[in-house]
């Protein structure tokens, strides 16, 4: 099967769109510029495109269950609440680390995950936010946390720490990480894989750093199917739209000499499968 070419959703010049996560409650794509310090809103029925300057750098945006959004930024994780009004969760700055990326958990917590701006390894971790802001640690010692997201039956959580290659299973019991193992490597020439989307089959899409791609893979961490991309550095992917059946793609142009015209904007897949709601954070 040919896969669709790509489209242009938003045609922008992001520095590192990231995070992209479909809004059910509000009918829209949110989405992030880390190094832009934006958010963005996204509606397909028009086309517009809103972006929100949050004053520093932010790693990943998600819906609340009662409006507003839960940020993963620089300094800790923040709360929006519907009419604007910010508020920090967790305010935990350390100096030369950074917010990544984040998704929301089965049962309403945020898993956060950091990364030091010269992706030490070692300088990141993962943690599960309560609703209350109560902070678990699920890893440490990572590099760049990276793609997180969730089987359909909600038993096993996939999670990536770029420089390792690889995309990782986690068993997860009372809260805490009790089994890490290896579900599918990345071949040294095709990237390194970033976010990534479950689809309703259990298939897991994987953005590819450096890769120009999206690779697909089996519940059973098979590669079953690449999807070449207009740009070298697609970020993040997740189904969105009408039934969920279209998957967005962020990209970025940072550290590129001679980025394609492409680079940094937010790009669509029509009708590539069927993907899972997102479940909005509890707090």
């Amino acid at each position: 099967m040919t896969p669709p070419a790509a489209e242009v959703a938003v045609r922008t010049d992001a520095a590192l769109g990231e995070g992209p996560t479909w809004d059910a409650a509000g009918a829209r794509l949110i989405w992030v510029d880390i190094l832009g310090s934006r958010v963005h809103h996204y509606d397909p029925a028009t086309g517009a495109d809103r972006a929100t300057d949050v004053g520093q750098h932010v790693g990943a945006a998600k819906p609340r269950a009662g409006g507003g959004l839960v940020v993963n930024l620089r300094d800790g994780v923040g709360r929006y609440d519907p009419d604007g009004t910010f508020t920090w969760l967790r305010h935990h700055p350390v100096p030369g680390r950074r917010g990544n990326d984040a998704a929301v958990a089965p049962d309403g917590s945020l898993w956060a995950g950091t990364m030091r701006y010269d992706e030490r390894e070692g300088g990141g971790d993962l943690v599960r936010l309560g609703p209350d802001g109560t902070a678990t640690p699920l890893l440490t010692g990572v590099a760049v946390s990276n793609g997180i997201g969730w089987s359909p039956d909600r038993r096993l959580a996939y999670y990536v720490d770029s420089p390792t290659r690889r995309v990782d299973t986690l068993r997860v019991e009372d809260g805490r990480v009790v089994e890490r193992r290896p579900f599918a490597t990345v071949a040294p020439d095709a990237g390194f894989p970033d976010g990534l989307a479950v689809d309703a089959d259990g298939c897991v899409w994987v953005a590819l750093w450096d890769g120009g791609r999206l690779h697909r893979y089996t519940p059973a961490g098979t590669l079953d199917r690449t999807v070449p991309l207009p740009v070298r550095r697609p970020t993040a992917c997740a189904f969105g739209g009408p039934g969920l059946r279209d998957l967005y793609v962020t990209t970025a142009r940072t550290g590129l000499a001679d980025p394609e015209p492409l680079a940094g904007s937010l790009l669509v897949l029509p009708g590539m499968g069927e993907g899972l709601p997102a479940t909005p954070f509890a707090g």
